[in-house]
């Protein structure tokens, strides 16, 4: 094996292994904060004042959790973010409404 076929495969390797990382330690970050938003809006009494949104949020998380346990994290992060997002958006209603 030449040297070069075995420098690009080293570079191959690493970026490989680099690249997979990222998504899941961007996965599990996402899924936290999408939790800790979730439960944000739990402690506000989203289920009685904003139960669109507090369904919607709690629905995303679930599917967040099932695609996290799949390989390929990319599916996961996008639903804790929609997640995020509706928690939110039911916490932005509730103080409107206070």
């Amino acid at each position: 094996m030449s040297r070069r076929i075995w420098v690009f495969s080293c570079i191959l390797i690493f970026l490989s292994f680099f690249f997979s990382g990222c998504f899941y330690f961007n996965a599990v970050n996402e899924m936290k904060a999408a939790q800790q938003s979730f439960n944000q809006l739990q402690g506000a009494g989203g289920a009685k004042l904003v139960p669109y949104e507090y369904a919607l949020a709690e629905s995303y998380l679930q599917c967040a959790q099932i695609e996290f346990s799949e390989p390929g994290y990319k599916p996961a992060t996008e639903f804790a973010r929609r997640s995020k997002a509706a928690s939110q958006a039911g916490l932005a209603e509730i103080q409107k409404k206070k």
